[in-house]
C-alpha cells in the first residue's frame, strides 16, 4: 500500500485511475500543476501519476520542479499523457519522469508500472 498523488485535470481520467488503484493504494488528487506541487510538498507521496497536459503549468515544468527539490526528487513520477507522438516518450523521460504511459491507459499497464516503481522506491529507501 502506498500514497499516490494523481495530478490530472480530467475527472474521467482520475476516476479510471481511482477505480484501478483505490482498493490497493491511497490516492490524493490535484487538478492543476501548482496544486500538484503543493500537495507533493505537503504529503510526500510514494509515487506521482502526472498528466503532462495540465491547464496552468505543463507536466514538464511540474516534473522539473519535483526533481529539483531534494525532499521530493526521489519520488517516482509516471507521465500519464495523451502526448503519444514519436518522441513524446523520450521527451517525458528526459524531463525527469521515471516512466511513461500513453492515454488511453491500459489498466494492466498502469498497475504493472505503479507496482514496479513503488517496489523500487521502497528498496532504494531502505538502502
Amino acid at each position: 500500500m502506498g500514497l499516490i498523488l494523481v495530478v490530472e485535470d480530467s475527472l474521467d481520467n482520475f476516476d479510471l485511475v481511482d477505480d484501478a488503484l483505490d482498493n490497493v493504494h491511497s490516492l490524493a488528487h490535484a487538478k492543476t500543476g501548482l496544486d500538484g506541487l503543493a500537495q507533493a510538498k505537503a504529503l510526500k507521496p510514494d509515487l506521482v501519476l502526472l498528466d503532462m497536459g495540465l491547464p496552468d503549468m505543463d507536466g514538464w515544468t511540474v516534473v522539473a520542479a519535483l526533481k529539483s527539490d531534494p525532499a521530493l526528487a526521489s519520488i517516482p513520477v509516471i507521465a500519464v499523457t495523451a502526448h503519444a507522438m514519436n518522441g513524446d516518450q523520450a521527451s517525458c523521460l528526459e524531463a525527469g519522469c521515471d516512466d511513461y504511459l500513453a492515454k488511453p491507459i491500459s489498466v494492466r499497464g498502469l498497475l504493472a508500472s505503479v507496482e514496479r516503481h513503488l517496489t523500487n522506491h521502497r528498496v532504494s529507501a531502505i538502502s
